[in-house]
Order: structure tokens, then C-alpha cells, then sequence
């Protein structure tokens, strides 16, 4: 069975990871797929397709995707799987963080969280939602 055949072939694990830094600042600067695509000159469909690592991003268009990002094209590669982890794409190193920044909770909570400035106040919304979640270890 040919890895070319439909359905079979996976995304690379740096597609992945570079579609979801492009995802992750999208997010933060408050833009849609939308509007990313029209500055772009393509459709949101496509943004979905590298945000997830289903197409690959060109050298001229990760380019203009930083422009428009307001970004070095390096930003992208920050925290990149390396050669290890490439071989074994389930690997989870640190991509939890980007996971959360780039759901749109995540990305709520981080905004109001970094806005207070008393750092008890920042330690208690630590334990409250460690005790939530059920992780009571001190990390």
C-alpha cells in the first residue's frame, strides 16, 4: 500500500507545528481566517488547510503571512520538533501551550490573567483552577 494513496498520507510534523503558530498569532491579534485569507489573496479554506498542517506553506507565502502577522517568518519555527521528535509525530513536547493559546479560552484567559497586577491575586487563580482541574501538585 503506497503512502500516496488517499487518506493514508499524515501531515509532517512541522507542517503541523509551523499551521499552528500561524494559528496561534492569528488568534492573538484578534483576526479570523477571513480576513487573514483576504489579505492574503486566498480563501479561509486555505488558512484552515495550514493551520492544521494538511497543506504545506511555501517559502514566498510563509512571507507574507508574517508580514501580514506582524512577525519574523522565524516566529514560526519557535519550539519546533526536532529530528527525535519528527520520527515520533504523537510526541506532545510543549505543544500543549500552543494548543492552549490557540483556543480561544486559552487565549481569554491568558489576556485578563496577565492584566493583574497583584501577584497573590495571580497565585490564587493558579490554585483555584489547579483545584478545578483536580492537579493539586505543586509545579
Amino acid at each position: 500500500m503506497s503512502l500516496a494513496m488517499a487518506g493514508t498520507k499524515k501531515p509532517n510534523p512541522i507542517d503541523i507545528h509551523v499551521g499552528g503558530r500561524v494559528r496561534l498569532r492569528r488568534m492573538m491579534l484578534g483576526m479570523s481566517q477571513e480576513k487573514l485569507g483576504e489579505q492574503l489573496g486566498i480563501t479561509f479554506q486555505q488558512i484552515q488547510k495550514y493551520e492544521k498542517g494538511t497543506n504545506r506553506i511555501g517559502a514566498s507565502r510563509l512571507q507574507n503571512i508574517a508580514a501580514v502577522l506582524s512577525v519574523p517568518v522565524g516566529f514560526f519555527f519557535d519550539g519546533a520538533p526536532g529530528p527525535g521528535e519528527i520520527a515520533a509525530p504523537d510526541s506532545k513536547s510543549g505543544s500543549y501551550v500552543v494548543d492552549f493559546l490557540s483556543s480561544s479560552e486559552g487565549l481569554q484567559l491568558n489576556r485578563a490573567f496577565v492584566r493583574i497586577s497583584d501577584a497573590r491575586v495571580r497565585r490564587r487563580v493558579v490554585d483555584l483552577v489547579r483545584a478545578l482541574a483536580g492537579d493539586m501538585t505543586d509545579a
